[in-house]
């Protein structure tokens, strides 16, 4: 039994979301077609219109109403998480209260972010007065990943509200129920259907974006993006894609072991490794390594996960996941890796017990694809240079985490991904300022911060005469004296002579 299993109910097609861990019935739910998302669209189509005539503060204030309402709820919300998902109630119970701040501050932050702006004209157009704004598009669609039902399409769907837009909202068909809980919710707190939400499998999402939003932000497998890529081309339609990543830990030798060797732990094992932003990969010195994967085989072999409501792990809540994950443990150990904790064993009918691989080819599945489990490679290094070299050498690029005590920053920053942890892990995630997103095969855009706010919108530019020009370039009537005087502007304005820096000197030989 499978959560993609459909069924007829006379005319309506129907299917259910299942309980990973269990097996059970959660709840039912309709499979909406074509027609039924492009009614949804049109539906959004004059909520948009509404939602976008009111003030920054009436949007502000609708947004705080429905924060509250979310958060008085919040352990009703983190319960359907748990058991559309399997994750335990506290990792839920997190990732609604991230949700929440991010919530707050893009209603907060959205006017300032947006509003309109003077802007400097030049003195070759000084007689304009320029300003900029940054106006809704209309309708966002937001198709949403089961691993984070709430945190991570919260980051399409405040923002894109934020700055003014309505959204139709097409949750994973692993958890529907989450989706409508924040459709209803939002309802009850503004009393307008501005937030909508449409049900289905693969097929429903593929509607949603042809059915004429304004914008899809995705989020999602690599190979799952670029299919919605293809589907938006067909009318346009511009996209945010947040899709998959293989996020490395570089360990330097003056690190904190201990402390390194716990954010690894969380980062690859919390919700099962299935996190986008999870922790794959780990390169350590060679002057720490050992006492590093000490560290880690220690804490790792004291986590385990089971069916009981105190597991710090969860199931995988997708059943053919566990063949990816099985299949890439495989691999290491069949080309030489070595399994320190767990192994092709760990991997059972629900639940995968973490696994910290050793001494495996770059190359390798485990190392160079998503695997989405709670598993792990660990590399030795010879220094910093090789360990950004190999983080760099893959073609994902979504984040990454860097345990230096003295060069942690200046790491960070040679490393080629969206966003980089220093001495801690995915805490960027956490900063509702920061944007969200990759590069590569992890995708492009941003959610999160301006830049998540901005992405769903459009640049409005406004040039207005204030007095007449002092050359009047842009007539017919323009004379050869104009053209002069212009030539003589600019040359006084831009025509000096750079001056190129000073190659440094050499130093005389003794």
């Amino acid at each position: 039994m499978t959560q993609e299993l459909t069924r007829t109910d006379g005319p309506t097609t129907t299917f259910d979301s299942l309980d990973p861990v269990t097996g059970d019935v959660v709840d039912t739910h309709p499979v909406h077609g074509d027609d039924d998302v492009r009614a949804v669209v049109a539906d959004a189509r004059a909520e948009a219109e509404w939602w976008a005539a009111l003030t920054w503060d009436e949007r502000k204030d609708h947004l705080l109403a429905w924060k509250g309402v979310i958060t008085r709820r919040i352990q009703q919300l983190a319960e359907q998480v748990h058991r559309e998902t399997g994750k335990p109630h506290g990792d839920a119970l997190l990732e609604a209260a991230l949700a929440i701040d991010h919530l707050h501050w893009a209603a907060t932050h959205a006017e300032k972010a947006l509003r309109r702006r003077r802007m400097p004209s030049g003195l070759l157009m000084v007689n304009q007065a320029a300003t900029l704004e940054y106006r809704p598009l209309g309708v966002v669609g937001v198709i949403g990943p089961w691993n984070y039902p709430v945190f991570t399409p919260m980051g399409s769907i405040a923002y894109a509200l934020a700055a003014g837009n309505a959204v139709v909202f097409k949750p994973s068909e692993h958890t529907p129920g989450v989706g409508e809980w924040l459709a209803h919710t939002f309802r009850e707190a503004v009393g307008r259907p501005v937030l909508q939400v449409v049900t289905g499998l693969g097929e429903t999402g593929a509607a949603l974006c042809r059915a004429g939003v304004d914008k899809v932000a995705f989020t999602g497998s690599t190979a799952t993006g670029k299919r919605v890529m293809a589907a938006c081309a067909e009318t346009l339609t511009p996209v945010v894609i947040e899709a998959g990543g293989k996020d490395a830990v570089l360990v330097d030798e003056d690190a904190d072991v201990e402390a390194a060797a716990d954010a690894t732990l969380w980062g690859a094992c919390a919700n099962a490794g299935q996190t986008c932003t999870g922790v794959e990969r780990v390169y350590v010195h060679e002057r720490v390594y050992d006492e590093f994967l000490a560290e880690l085989t220690a804490k790792a072999s004291g986590l385990r996960a089971h069916e009981g409501d105190d597991s710090p792990i969860g199931p995988i809540t997708m059943p053919k996941q566990l063949d990816v994950i099985r299949s890439h443990v495989q691999d290491a150990v069949d080309r030489g890796g070595r399994a320190v904790v767990g192994g092709p064993d760990a991997v059972g009918d629900r639940f995968v017990q973490p696994t910290v691989l050793v001494d495996v080819p770059e190359d390798s599945l485990a190392v160079s694809e998503e695997t989405f489990g709670p598993t792990v490679t660990v590399t030795r290094v010879r220094d910093m240079d090789e360990a950004v070299d190999r983080t760099n050498a893959g073609r994902y690029g979504l984040g990454s985490t860097v345990f230096s005590r003295a060069r942690g920053v200046e790491l960070a920053g040679r490393i080629r991904s969206g966003m980089t942890a220093v001495n801690g892990v995915i805490t960027f995630a956490g900063i509702p300022s920061l944007p969200f997103g990759g590069v590569g095969d992890s995708g492009f855009g941003r959610i999160h911060g301006e830049d998540g706010l901005k992405e769903f919108t459009y640049a409005k530019a406004v040039a207005r005469q204030r007095f007449k020009p002092v050359l009047a370039l842009t007539t017919f009537a323009r004379t050869a004296e104009d053209e002069q005087k212009l030539v003589q502007t600019l040359t006084l304005l831009h025509g000096r002579k750079g001056t190129l820096p000073k190659r440094p000197g050499r130093r005389a030989r003794g």
